[in-house]
Formats: structure tokens, C-alpha cells, sequence
């Protein structure tokens, strides 16, 4: 949750800015990963102008020692690390210091500063450097790394380098300054990308899907908007996209913005904070948010988590809000972290039990009720249908059940007893059932999925359990709410997932697939989706029986959005982000993993879902930061 502001900023975000020549200026590093699953490094971003080729060696070499006169250089020159060959990346870090990541991936080291973001419903209680961490609740303890991830053939190169310069040093430390970038641009520009190959008529369907793959699929910068000013970790949750608008959380309200021009269209003003907003919308474009009961004061600096509101996002009104109190509360607010929506209903969840109003008018259909099994609902999953994860028995010894409701009554339709020893479970979608859940901590890596179950909803039967290996599989599950997975899809009976990733075919850089398991018979189906040498896909969502993915770009290209088709697994390019380097380092500043990635009808927008205050010692030319980016072919 956040610490906010006394005030709010006037006129939300300020006027979202075009992208005047120059391009969005320095990359802003992603936030730390609070599940410690750290992505393996990827080549830094040269400079501008590329590396080129290297400079002629001064006499001697680069600092090897001078031999003396009459007799030759004994072996290569040591000292400094060795200039890469034209047109590739360092394939070494100086020694002695450790490195900064590459843009868009978090720290694979500690000592860098970043500050671990707050949990959900709580404060965060340091001043960070303006990269938040993705919520997570401290208390019921982060899942560490195994430690048994494999070294890449580029990191044992670089250690052995490491240790041959310590031996042939004898201790000492040796290391060499970078140049500056001399000229780095401060803005985006909006100009076309020089990559891909998109293809496609105008106006061309895609077989399974409705998204079109447009005449011409290199975009242009959209608009952005900056960071709104805060004074501590604030969560800014909750991203949608109407007819006419895309609407982000911002502090203290939610905001409409017109679609192509980012032009501020209306703002729903909120007693407090946002601290969870649902990913679904109604048809007519009706949502729900959970927000804090009011704004921080002297007396008290933390305020509840209790509000639930419902928000109409075609107007731009608050439809209303409500609290609930529970006799095992002590007639207090009940706190909520999460909130989802299926079809009229909307459902609060937390851990003192769930509750359920009527989208329309507020009027509670369920609230959290004292049970002689101790069981409560800690959270629900919406979207076509609604399921809950319901928690039974003591702390020590819980027993998780995935029940099928009626969004309506809230009553049981099927229920489904995890395997004992679950404490936590996800519901990845409802329909069809499928949840995951890391069972007795096997996962290792963070990511809170050991395996994932098929539920016959209608009979709450397991109709197979697909173990997902987290040295080969990288989708991600928070590690208490319910409804946070991320990184797959679900849809044709099958389950989208991408593999971890791995050495591609070229010289350096990573790559990975998208696969698919059948959820019926648990097993891979044939074919894959290649993310292509370099770059990594992430699924995003289905699109009738396609599926959206981002693939995260190279150091020196901009990233894309493909249509997968969900049998075949042919891709067809629907947008190409421009390779200018200012653009490329905006677009890479956000965290595929904890920022909001939303593409529809040719636009794409990426958001964060958590922001800081800057770092006192950030420089506003090399380190400018962006609530939103977006871009677009239309």
C-alpha cells in the first residue's frame, strides 16, 4: 500500500506530454523482484551510435605493462576488461565495481539501493529511489531462489575472467571507467521502427481473434504520462481500456485519458488510497476498486484498506462505496487486498474473510460470517464465472478448498480439497477452473507455482494436476492474493505458459517459447511459439482462440506484440515498438513482471503498478520516470 501525499496533485498526473524531438530521455531501472526470482542478465544498451569500432590501442596496448627494450610483450594485454568486437555488446563487466542491470531488468546483485516495496494494505517505511516493488506479504515469508539455476556459458566466461585478472593482479583491483553518453536525449521521439516485418492487409482479420494486423505494424509513441508526486511507496494499481479511454489509478483518484492523445477526459475522486482494483470490467464498462478509508494524518498514519467501491468507467463516476464489519472483527471495517468482478457481482476478499456486493447498487449479497471450522474466504477469482479459495483449520495445519460459486448467493456449486500442506493457492482463471499453488515450497525460484490443477468446475473433480518444473517454466503467482497470476493464459482447454529463459542461437542473448499443456490430459501439446534469438515472449491474454503476447526486446530493438494462434502456434506481427534508444529505454524501464501491459485495437499501454519517490540523488535529465507509455499503428 502507500504512504500518500497530504494533498493530491492538482489535475492528477499533469498533461501528458508529447513526444517532442529528442525521445523519452534514460532508461528508469524496474523495481527490485520481491520474490527473488532474479531474470538472468542481458547485454547493456551501447551508447548512442552503437559501440562501433574499437579505438586504435595506444602503444603497449590497454594497460598491459610496457616490456623493456629488446625483449617482446609476454601474452595478451591484462588490466582493463577488452573492447568488444564491432557492433556487439561487452561480454565482461569491469572489474571491481559491481555492475548496473541492463534497462528493464532488475538488479541481479544486491547493493544497488533498491528499496523492497511495502505489502499489500501496508506503508511502505523507507524512502526508496522511485522504483517500487510488486506487493507481497511480508509476514508468511518470501519464497527464496533454490540455488541450483545453472550458469550460462556467458557467466562462466565472465567469472573466469574475473578470477584470471585476481590471479594475474595478486590482489590488487584494477578497473576501467566508461565514457559518457555524451548526447543523450532527454524525450521520445514518436518515430517509426526500422524492425520486423509486419504482415497483413488493412483491415485483415486473424483467424480465432478479433485483433487486426495492420497495413503498416511499425508503431509510434502514443503519449506518456509522468510520475505524480509522492513521498513514499504508493500503490497505483488498476488499468483498463473503454471505447474512449484508458483509465490508471493515480493518487487519490482514478483517471479517464482520451485514447490517441492522452488528454485528461474526467477524474473519480477517492477519500483514499487505492490498494487493489479488479482486472475484469463489465460490458458497459463497470469495474471495482478497493481504496483506504482516508487520507494519512497525524493521528493516524495508516489508513484501512475497507472501502469497496464500483466505478463507472464510461462516465467517469463513482457508482458507491461500502464497508462491512464482521462480529469477529470486533464490528470493525473489515481490511480487503483484492477485489475481482463476475458478471453483476463484485467480490472483496482478505484475510478476515470475503465479501460480495451488487455492481449496480451496493447492496451485500455476503460478508465474512464466525464458522465453528475457522474457515474464512481469503479470495476470489472472477472474470466468466467466480471460484473462491477458502481456508479451513488452524495456522499451522490450514486446508485450502477451490469452490465453484454462485456469483449471486455465494453458494457452493462444486468444491475441490488442495493437497495438504497448500497454504497459499492461485486461481489462474474460472473458466475453465484452473489454479496453482506451490506445493510444500518445492518451487524455489518465487514464483509460487510448483504445479498447476484442472478443476471440473461442475463437479469440483480434478481432472488432472500438470506439474510446471520452475527451472524450465516462468509464469508467476503472488504469493498470497488469490487473482495476481501473471505471464499466462488460459483458453482452447489448454494452458499457455512460457518456458524460463535460456541460451538462444546467436553469439549472446537470451530467448524463450511459449508451450501449451491440454487440461484435460495434462500433457504438452505439440508445436511451440519461438520468442525468435534475443527476444523473450509473454503471454498477455487470449483473444478469442489466439493469444496476445509481448515479446521483450534486445538491447538495441523495440519490443513487439504478436497474435499466437492457439492450435498452430503461428505468430502474426500486429505492432513493432520504434529502435530509437530513448524510446527503447522507456519502453524497457517497465518490468514485464510488475507493470500493467495492456494492447487493444492497435494501441499498447504499459503502466506501473507501484511508485516511489525519487531518489534524492537522481538527476531529472538522465532519469525520468513514467506512470504510463504508450504506443500505436492507428
Amino acid at each position: 500500500m502507500s504512504q500518500p501525499p497530504s494533498e493530491p496533485p492538482q489535475g492528477g498526473f499533469g498533461a501528458p506530454q508529447d513526444p517532442p524531438p529528442g525521445g523519452f530521455g534514460a532508461p528508469t531501472p524496474p523495481p527490485a523482484d520481491p520474490l527473488g526470482k532474479q531474470p538472468p542478465a542481458t547485454p547493456p544498451t551501447p551508447p548512442a551510435g552503437g559501440y562501433g569500432a574499437p579505438p586504435t590501442p595506444p602503444a603497449g596496448g590497454y594497460g598491459s605493462p610496457t616490456p623493456p627494450p629488446g625483449q617482446p610483450q609476454q601474452g595478451p594485454a591484462y588490466g582493463y576488461p577488452q573492447a568488444p568486437p564491432p557492433g556487439q555488446p561487452p561480454t565482461q563487466p569491469g572489474y571491481g565495481f559491481p555492475q548496473a542491470p541492463p534497462p528493464g531488468q532488475p538488479p541481479t546483485q544486491p547493493g544497488y539501493g533498491f528499496p523492497q516495496g511495502p505489502p499489500p494494505g501496508q506503508h511502505g517505511v523507507q524512502q526508496g529511489y522511485g522504483y517500487p516493488t510488486a506487493p507481497m506479504q511480508p509476514q508468511y515469508g518470501a519464497p527464496q531462489p533454490s540455488g541450483n539455476k545453472k550458469f550460462s556459458t556467458q557467466m562462466q566466461i565472465i567469472v573466469a575472467a574475473v578470477v584470471a585478472v585476481v590471479l594475474i593482479v595478486g590482489g590488487g583491483v584494477i578497473y576501467a571507467s566508461s565514457g559518457s553518453d555524451g548526447g543523450k536525449q532527454d524525450e521520445a521521439s514518436s518515430g517509426g521502427s526500422t524492425g520486423g516485418e509486419g504482415k497483413g492487409g488493412e483491415g485483415e482479420g486473424l483467424s480465432g481473434g478479433s485483433e487486426k494486423a495492420p497495413a503498416d505494424t511499425a508503431s509510434k509513441v502514443g503519449f506518456q504520462l509522468p510520475h505524480p508526486k509522492v513521498t513514499d511507496t504508493t500503490t497505483v494499481d488498476g488499468s483498463w481500456v473503454t471505447d474512449k479511454a484508458y483509465v490508471k489509478t493515480g493518487v487519490y483518484e482514478i483517471v479517464g485519458y482520451d485514447l490517441a492523445k492522452g488528454t485528461k477526459l474526467w477524474s473519480i475522486p477517492l477519500t483514499g488510497q487505492v490498494c487493489a482494483a479488479s482486472r475484469h470490467m463489465s460490458k458497459d464498462y463497470r469495474t471495482a476498486v478497493v481504496f483506504e478509508e482516508g487520507k494519512p494524518t497525524a493521528a493516524d498514519k495508516y489508513p484501512s484498506c475497507n472501502k469497496v467501491g464500483a466505478l463507472d468507467l464510461a462516465t467517469g463516476k463513482l457508482l458507491w462505496s461500502k464497508s462491512v464489519t464482521s462480529a469477529s472483527n470486533g464490528d470493525e471495517p473489515i481490511r480487503f487486498n483484492e477485489v475481482t468482478l463476475s458478471g453483476s457481482t463484485v467480490a472483496a476478499g482478505g484475510t478476515s474473510g470475503g465479501a460480495a456486493f451488487n455492481l449496480a447498487d451496493g447492496a451485500e449479497l455476503w460478508k465474512p460470517q464466525t464458522d465453528a471450522n475457522n474457515c474464512s474466504d481469503r479470495g476470489y477469482g472472477g472474470g466468466e464465472a467466480l471460484a473462491v479459495v477458502r481456508r479451513c483449520g488452524s495456522y499451522d495445519e490450514p486446508q485450502l478448498t477451490i469452490q465453484a460459486l454462485n456469483p449471486t448467493t455465494g453458494a457452493p456449486l462444486s468444491s475441490y480439497e488442495m493437497p495438504a500442506g497448500v497454504e497459499y493457492a492461485s486461481i489462474v482463471s474460472t473458466k475453465p477452473l484452473v489454479v496453482a499453488a506451490d506445493v510444500g515450497d518445492t518451487a524455489g525460484d518465487g514464483s509460487g507455482i510448483s504445479d498447476f490443477f484442472s478443476i471440473d468446475a461442475a463437479t469440483g473433480k480434478l481432472l488432472v494436476r500438470i506439474s510446471a518444473d520452475a527451472d524450465k517454466y516462468a509464469a508467476e503467482c503472488g504469493s498470497t492474493e488469490v487473482e495476481t497470476c501473471s505471464s499466462v493464459a488460459v483458453g482452447n482447454n489448454r494452458l499457455y505458459v512460457p518456458t524460463e529463459e535460456h541460451e538462444g542461437g546467436g553469439e549472446y542473448g537470451d530467448t524463450n517459447e511459449i508451450v501449451a499443456f491440454d487440461l484435460t490430459t495434462g500433457k504438452l501439446v505439440g508445436g511451440k511459439a519461438d520468442a525468435g534469438d534475443r527476444y523473450t515472449l509473454t503471454p498477455l491474454r487470449m483473444d478469442g482462440s489466439n493469444v496476445i503476447a509481448y515479446k521483450r526486446p534486445p538491447y538495441d530493438k523495440g519490443g513487439q506484440i504478436v497474435s499466437i494462434d492457439g492450435s498452430s502456434f503461428k505468430e502474426t506481427v500486429l505492432m513493432v515498438n520504434p529502435d530509437d534508444e530513448t524510446v527503447r529505454d522507456a519502453e524497457t524501464s517497465f518490468s514485464t513482471d510488475y507493470a500493467e501491459f495492456i494492447y487493444e485495437k492497435g494501441r499498447l499501454f504499459i503502466s506501473e503498478k507501484m511508485i516511489s519517490e525519487p531518489s534524492k540523488s537522481a538527476s531529472s535529465l538522465d532519469d525520468k520516470q513514467y506512470l504510463v507509455v504508450s504506443f500505436t499503428t492507428v
